[in-house]
C-alpha cells in the first residue's frame, strides 16, 4: 500500500487510496458504455461485433493501465466515438472500402502516429495551436458525439428540405432514448456518480418493459474470441496500394490526430491540469486528484 501511495503520489496530491478507488470506479462505470456502442457502431462494417466487444475492452483495459502506470496520469483511455463512424459509415459503407483493408489503413496511421509522437513533433504541433482553436476542437468533437447518438437513437433524421430533421414520436426507440437522457440529466445535475452509465440501465429496463429489448438469457459468459478479427490490419497492409487508400490512411491520422488533441486538452482544462495552456510533462506528479475526472 506505501508503494502505491509513494508511486502515485498521493499524499503530496492530497489525497488517498480510498477516495482513487472510488474514482476509478466511477470513471470505469461512466465510460462503460463504450463496450456496447463501439461494437454497435463498427457491426455495421462487417465487422464480427463479439470480437469487437472483447477488442474494445482489451484496449481500454491497457491504455489506462499504460496511461496511469507509466504517465501518472488519472485518465481513463478507450476507443473513441467519431473515428469509428468515419470508419464504419464513410470509408467501408461510403467508400465500399472492407473492414479489414480499412483496418489496415488504420494500423499504418497508427504507426505514422508513433513515430511523430516520438521525434516530439506532435507536442510541438499541439503546443503552436492557439487556445481559443484548441478549445474548439473538444467541442467539435462533443457536439458530433452528442449528434451521432441523437441519429441512433431516433431522435434526428435525415430530412431532404433541411438536412436534419426531427424523428417521429411514434417510433418507441424515440421514447426509450428520451426517458434515457432525462434519466442522464437529472442525475448529471444532482451530481451523482456514474450518471451516464443510471442512465443506460434506466433505458434498458424502460426498453425491455415496453417489449422493445428483449429480456436478457444470462449476465455472465465468456467473453467472445477476437479470432474473427485478430491480426487482419497486418494481413491487409498490402491491400493499400492506391491513391485513394493512401488518402484514408492520411484521414485517419489527421482526424485522429486532432481528436485526441481536442479531447486531451478539454479533458485536462476542466481537471485542472493546464499550466499555461499546456500539459504537464509525461512522468511528472499532477497537481490535480484525480477525482476530478469523474
Amino acid at each position: 500500500m506505501n508503494f502505491i501511495k509513494n508511486y502515485f503520489h498521493l499524499e503530496k496530491l492530497g489525497t488517498n487510496v480510498r477516495t482513487e478507488f472510488i474514482a476509478g470506479l466511477t470513471t470505469f462505470i461512466s465510460m462503460s458504455y463504450i463496450l456496447f456502442v463501439n461494437p454497435s457502431v463498427l457491426g455495421a462494417s462487417g465487422m464480427n461485433t463479439g470480437a469487437v466487444f472483447t477488442a474494445t475492452a482489451l484496449a481500454a483495459a491497457l491504455g489506462t493501465a499504460i496511461m496511469g502506470i507509466v504517465a501518472n496520469y488519472p485518465i481513463g483511455e478507450a476507443p473513441a466515438l467519431g473515428i469509428n463512424a468515419f470508419f464504419a459509415y464513410t470509408v467501408c459503407i461510403g467508400m465500399k472500402v472492407s473492414w479489414e483493408t480499412a483496418l489496415a489503413s488504420v494500423f499504418v496511421a497508427s504507426i505514422i502516429f508513433i513515430l511523430i509522437t516520438l521525434f516530439k513533433l506532435r507536442e510541438k504541433i499541439i503546443d503552436s495551436i492557439p487556445s481559443d482553436l484548441k478549445f474548439a476542437i473538444s467541442s467539435g468533437i462533443g457536439l458530433f458525439i452528442a449528434f451521432l447518438g441523437l441519429q441512433n437513437g431516433g431522435l434526428i433524421v435525415a430530412n431532404k428540405s433541411t438536412l436534419v430533421g426531427l424523428g417521429s414520436l411514434h417510433n418507441p426507440l424515440v421514447w426509450i432514448t428520451i426517458f434515457g437522457l432525462i434519466v442522464t440529466v437529472i442525475l448529471m445535475i444532482l451530481g451523482i456518480p456514474g450518471a451516464i452509465f443510471i442512465g443506460m440501465i434506466a433505458a434498458s429496463i424502460f426498453g425491455i418493459c415496453t417489449g422493445q429489448i428483449a429480456v436478457p438469457h444470462k449476465f455472465i459468459s465468456l467473453a467472445p474470441s477476437l479470432a474473427p478479427t485478430f491480426g487482419q490490419a497486418i494481413f491487409h497492409v498490402k491491400d493499400i496500394n492506391s491513391l485513394q487508400m493512401w488518402v484514408v490512411v492520411l484521414t485517419f491520422l489527421l482526424v485522429t490526430f486532432f481528436d485526441t488533441a481536442g479531447t486531451l486538452i478539454g479533458l485536462a482544462q476542466q481537471a485542472g491540469f493546464m499550466k499555461n495552456n499546456k500539459m504537464p510533462r509525461v512522468g511528472k506528479a499532477l497537481a490535480a486528484d484525480s477525482t476530478a475526472m469523474m
